[in-house]
């Protein structure tokens, strides 16, 4: 098989998996990223997320993560729902309406990389989905899927920006794709203006440890009353997207695993409030909420019931 002929391979299969968009880019540091990101955590900004100091070299250096890299091919997958959920409820981040989103597209890439070996010949190549040390949203601006907007997110002039971001780094040379080098943004602050938090900095800098999903999710300490900014979120926000201009042109996904699930469907707020332990076990167990944990999320409901 000629190289010339990779890309379009590779493209038809990851369409054909469920992926939207596949864009390519060569394997390489990271360096200004690496300022980016070591300025963020030298000013805290990832709060009580420790998890964001480890591995430094290897969110920026993908031949750390596959040896003698020479692709970074990034992929998305849109979850925007059909329908959002009833606005008198308590909120949940779209992202979480179905099964959890690691699960589904780990699946995906570990098909596609078998898929390259059968097709193309051996390929030694690692696939990553967000809770690895992968710099994701650089290397989708690098392979021209869009840019990164004001609000920290990635955004596509067609897709807007309701999708996950996947990796696949791999060490066979293909063809790459121009980086994406404007920003579609201008002078909106729609994103800022809006976020209740003021998590949303100047310089398309986020404060991870102001943001509401920081404090639904990541923090497990004992919540102040100072953050009481909520707006009804029990786990992650949707704010800063739901705002953005963009997001006009979102359209409903696809994929049945990111169906919502029923009770984030049909919960009233007096229903979450009550909500048990084995019913949330049960309900979310393929869920990100596991994520929180059944206290966590109580955590969350009784907080916002003593505003």
């Amino acid at each position: 098989m000629q190289k010339s002929s990779y890309k379009k391979i590779i493209e038809a299969k990851a369409m054909q998996l469920g992926f939207d968009a596949c864009g390519f880019a060569k394997a390489e540091l990271l360096s200004e990223d690496a300022r980016k990101l070591e300025k963020w955590l030298h000013q805290g900004r990832h709060g009580k997320m420790s998890y964001m100091e480890n591995n430094f070299d290897k969110r920026i250096d993908p031949t750390l993560l596959v040896e003698d890299a020479k692709t970074v091919i990034t992929l998305l997958c849109n979850y925007f729902p059909e329908d959002q959920v009833k606005n008198d409820s308590y909120k949940v981040s779209k992202y979480a309406y179905g099964h959890d989103y690691h699960n589904v597209i780990k699946s995906k890439l570990k098909n596609l990389l078998l898929y390259l070996n059968n097709e193309i010949g051996e390929i030694h190549g690692r696939g990553f989905v967000d809770s690895a040390p992968v710099l994701e949203r650089a290397w989708a601006v690098k392979s021209g899927l869009g840019w990164v907007g004001k609000n920290g997110n990635l955004i596509s002039k067609q897709r807007g920006s309701f999708f996950f971001i996947a990796t696949l780094i791999v060490d066979i040379e293909i063809e790459t794709d121009k980086e994406f080098a404007i920003d579609y943004c201008g002078t909106c602050t729609k994103c800022i203006d809006a976020c209740p938090t003021d998590a949303i900095l100047p310089n398309k800098e986020i404060n991870g440890s102001s943001c509401i999903s920081y404090f639904t999710i990541e923090l497990k300490d004992t919540l102040l009353q100072t953050d009481k900014r909520w707006n009804d979120w029990i786990f992650g926000c949707d704010i800063c997207q739901d705002v953005c201009p963009w997001n006009r042109f979102s359209k409903s996904h696809q994929e049945p695993l990111f169906e919502k699930n029923e009770i984030i469907n049909c919960y009233s707020k007096k229903d979450w409030q009550e909500i048990t332990e084995d019913i949330f076990v049960q309900a979310f167990k393929q869920s990100p909420l596991k994520r929180s944990k059944f206290e966590g999320l109580k955590r969350n409901i009784l907080f916002l019931q003593e505003k």
